[in-house]
């Protein structure tokens, strides 16, 4: 039977715990250093920055909406008219920046039962093809989703409520599916030019180390 441990289960002087990558750790990568060089790792910085700002200030403005759309529930009587609005504002925009941190920290989910079975080499193949795929299917989705957006604004819908155009609460979509793309893209290159495989570029597989016995 096997676990993953925690950070804090881990001993710190145990070197074996834990893979350090070029500019990250395994465990918790960091948005302000880059394990690629040159413009790449001022592309990947960008993309972790924008992840940053869109998804700090999505939470934020949600948790805001819904305090105040509470308080004027129960202490004036009167809920504010656009909160419903404005809260499918900020989950599209949570979702599609969302899946662009998610991948940048190697966050989503795999299905792994084959991957885990082959040797390191094979393993670090598949992890570039895998990477490759995905970026071309998340900017096929980008593209598709721009001819949506146009398709939308040529029918005039606006929201009920706030009177803003639909059209223009969906740019988030091609957006997300954009970084996500590159991110992906720029997670073939890092493992294509380093000898560890990485989930993301600054994510280590952790493949040996992730597990213990008990």
């Amino acid at each position: 039977m096997s676990k993953h441990p925690s950070n804090s289960d881990r001993d710190p002087q145990d070197k074996t715990a834990e893979t350090v990558a070029p500019g990250g750790e395994q465990d918790a990568p960091h948005d302000d250093v880059s394990a690629l060089p040159g413009i790449l790792g001022t592309i990947d910085l960008a993309i972790a920055r924008i992840e940053a700002v869109l998804l700090a200030v999505g939470v934020l403005l949600m948790a805001l909406n819904t305090v105040a759309n509470v308080i004027g529930r129960f202490v004036i009587g009167e809920s504010l008219f656009f909160s419903e609005e404005l809260n499918r504002i900020l989950i599209i925009l949570i979702t599609f920046a969302g899946i662009s941190y998610a991948a940048r920290h190697g966050r989503h989910i795999r299905m792994s039962a084959i991957y885990d079975a082959l040797p390191p080499a094979a393993r670090k193949a598949l992890m570039v093809a895998i990477a490759l795929i995905t970026a071309v299917f998340m900017l096929a989705l980008c593209w598709y989703s721009l001819a949506y957006i146009i398709t939308q604004q040529g029918r005039g819908r606006v929201l009920p409520s706030l009177q803003i155009p639909v059209w223009i609460i969906l740019v988030w979509a091609p957006v997300g599916f954009f970084m996500t793309g590159v991110q992906y893209l720029l997670t073939a290159v890092k493992n294509l030019t380093s000898p560890d495989i990485y989930l993301s570029t600054n994510v280590l597989e952790g493949y040996d180390n992730d597990e213990t016995e008990v």
